[in-house]
């Protein structure tokens, strides 16, 4: 399973690690991964995805699942993700 963020798309970052002498040796950042079950409103189901913390703030910042993936560039979401926007704006066209 790789390290990447199902609704952001962060992945790892690569850097040093520098000591007291300076001597620096490679390191990767990993991002801050979670498995987190989110509610649609729409589709009234839960989805179970892989995503950063900072995704999450921002999940809760926009008001929900529906309202971030309606604001979401579809290249940075996962396969799993970009159907679940395509559902959730079926859904949402089907009600309006």
């Amino acid at each position: 399973m790789s390290r990447v963020c199902e609704l952001t798309g962060k992945g790892p970052m690569v850097g040093n690690n520098v000591s007291h002498a300076k001597n620096r040796t490679r390191r990767r950042f990993l991002p801050n991964l979670q498995v987190v079950t989110l509610l649609s409103d729409v589709l009234g189901r839960p989805f179970k995805l892989r995503i950063s913390n900072a995704a999450l703030r921002t999940v809760d910042h926009r008001g929900g699942l529906d309202q971030f993936m309606a604001k979401a560039k579809d290249d940075e979401l996962s396969a799993k993700a970009l159907k679940i926007k395509k559902d959730i704006a079926k859904a949402q066209a089907e009600a309006a």
